[in-house]
Order: C-alpha cells, then structure tokens, then sequence
C-alpha cells in the first residue's frame, strides 16, 4: 500500500532568455564585435580582433554554464513517513536531506526587512538549505505550503 503524498514539489532555477533569445544576442554581440574589429583593424591594431574573438568565446561559455545550472532541480516530497529533499541532473541524483516527518520542522532566515533569505529543514540539530532558486517572496509561499504539508502529514 502506498502512503498518501502531501507535497512533491520540483524546484526548477528560472532563466529569462530562451534558445532563440540566445542566438538572437550572440548574433548582436558577434556583429558588434565585427564592426569594432574592423574598426581597430583599419587602424593598425591587429591584437585587438583577436580578443574580441576570446570576448565572444566567454559570452557563450558563460551562457552555456547558465544553461546547464538550469537542468539541475530540487523535489521536495512529503510523506506520513518523511521528508525527503533530492537534487537531480539529467545524470544524477543526490538525496541531500531525509527525516521522520514527525521531527521535522521549517526554519526561516529572515532579516530586519523581513525577507526571507533561506527556507531550511531542521531536525536534532542539523539542517539543509532548500529552495535557493525561489525569488524572496516565492521562498516564503513555498515555506508555508511545506509547513503545511508537513503538518498534514502528521495528522494523517
């Protein structure tokens, strides 16, 4: 028999631009290079196209560290039984955090302007950071619904 599942959420890091968003600004910063290339080039400096070249090269590499970022996610399931807090890439996945649900409790980092800067999982003291990709404010709605969940689940 399976136990009811009173949370599983999947925490996934927002990226702004899409695929073809990316193609459309690397477009725009390669001509803009090319045009100040040829610039420095008409006038003598011949190194300068070459870094240039070595400033687009990092604008896609740093694109590309952003784009893999993103495929790592975050589920948080919530059982009668546990708590569990999983990290996952398209090649692993890591069980960062396991409870009773009965012992455990969500803790807050707050500061003086009340804005939540950690939603944490705590338990005999030790703890585990979740939900780092959540804006401020998405942080605190996602620690009231797992406050809930998990007040649930030990009714249930």
């Amino acid at each position: 028999m399976d136990s009811p599942v009173y949370m599983d959420a999947v925490i996934t890091p927002n990226r702004s631009l899409s695929q073809r968003g990316f193609i459309v600004l690397i477009s725009i910063v390669t001509l803009f290079n090319c045009v100040a290339a040829g610039v420095f080039l008409s006038m003598g400096a011949t190194y300068v196209p070459v870094f240039l070249g070595l400033d687009v090269l990092a604008v896609i590499a740093a694109f590309a560290a952003s784009y893999a970022a993103a495929k790592r996610i975050e589920r948080v399931l919530v059982t009668p039984r546990a708590v569990k807090v999983v990290r996952e890439t398209p090649k692993t996945s890591q069980v960062v955090w396991e409870s009773p649900t009965a012992f455990t409790r969500v803790a807050l980092e707050i500061d003086e302007d009340e804005v939540v800067h950690a939603v944490r999982l705590a338990m005999s003291g030790r703890h585990a950071s979740i939900a780092a990709a959540l804006s401020p404010l998405e942080r605190a709605d996602f620690a009231r619904a797992l406050e809930r969940a998990i007040y649930d689940a030990r009714r249930g």
